[in-house]
């Protein structure tokens, strides 16, 4: 079996097939952008993925860097294909250095795009949301911040690949910030803060022994399920606010009739088959990233139909 080349490491070490986390708040907010304006910028559409994908991918490959540092990922026996990092640095087909350069320029590459777009919307609100990007993708693992170690990361994770985004891609459509688009916003933080939740059930061994304090470390699985649960939720019942607005109603709609995988979603998170490491929590992460990948579609698509059937 032939090795990967240094370039092919490079590359799989973003861990690619995940920036889906990252393109689901664009579509959604641009979505929305469209359906209102009646019109649709693919110069900014295609900016705005470029910037939230380079900061995603370099999130990626950061968090490998300093998780290494922390030891998190070398004493991380459980790693499962969404979980525990890329295992690069612990496989020994990168070194922490290569690691890091490459975090900071896929930053860099994210920090472009978003100049270019501040410079052609000339927009104080788009530079703040770039700027919060940035540096909460940086900072969730890098010292001296370490959001990702303080019980608080998974919300920041649920603004900055949710809630911002969503409203940095309508505004770039739109040139406005309404009120209305937050259930939807909220939905997809909503989404991606679940993500990161499962994938935390097998890490947490790991993460409470170098004092990595994550939702299930702090709370203890029982109430983390719950936590999962109850949050899943609350995702429909703002789907079913969006139904208030008539405009926006056939993405509530669609949302909505993803309930069978959300309540497969549920019994796949419980608390007898997270309590310790087996394929169960495996299941539980990708269910939850089909959720994910079916809610966005869902409500980017319904908003989709109703802008082209104005």
């Amino acid at each position: 079996m032939k090795t990967p080349s240094k370039t092919a490491n490079l590359f799989l070490s973003t861990r690619l097939k995940f920036l889906t986390a990252s393109i689901s708040p664009i579509l959604v907010g641009s979505a929305l952008g469209f359906l209102v304006a009646g019109t649709f910028n693919w110069l900014f559409f295609i900016l705005s993925l470029l910037a939230i994908m380079a900061f995603h991918a370099g999130a990626n490959v950061i968090n490998d860097y300093y998780d290494h540092l922390s030891r998190n990922d070398w004493v991380n026996t459980n790693p499962t294909p969404f979980s525990g990092g890329s295992r690069f640095i612990q496989n020994y087909l990168l070194s922490p250095k290569e690691t890091l350069i490459l975090g900071l320029c896929l930053f860099a590459t994210g920090a472009v795009a978003g100049l270019i777009i501040v410079l052609l919307t000339k927009s104080i609100f788009i530079l703040s949301l770039g700027v919060i990007g940035l540096l909460g993708g940086f900072f969730y693992t890098a010292k001296p911040v370490k959001l990702g170690y303080r019980t608080i990361g998974e919300f920041f994770i649920a603004m900055l690949f949710g809630v911002l985004p969503v409203y940095g891609a309508y505004y770039l459509q739109t040139g406005r910030v309404d009120l209305f688009v937050l259930p939807a916003a909220c939905i997809i933080g909503i989404l991606v803060f679940l993500i990161i939740l499962a994938n935390e059930f097998p890490d947490a061994p790991a993460d409470a022994a170098v004092n990595k304090r994550t939702l299930v470390v702090y709370f203890g699985v029982p109430v983390s399920v719950w936590i999962y649960r109850v949050t899943l939720g609350a995702s429909f019942v703002l789907a079913a606010t969006i139904l208030f607005h008539q405009k926006f109603a056939v993405g509530g709609i669609l949302y909505l009739l993803t309930l069978p995988v959300a309540i497969m979603a549920m019994k796949f998170v419980n608390k007898r088959d997270l309590a310790e490491p087996n394929p169960a929590q495996i299941r539980a992460s990708g269910i939850t990233v089909i959720l994910h990948t079916i809610g966005t579609i869902a409500l980017a698509g319904g908003f989709l139909i109703t802008g082209f059937c104005r």
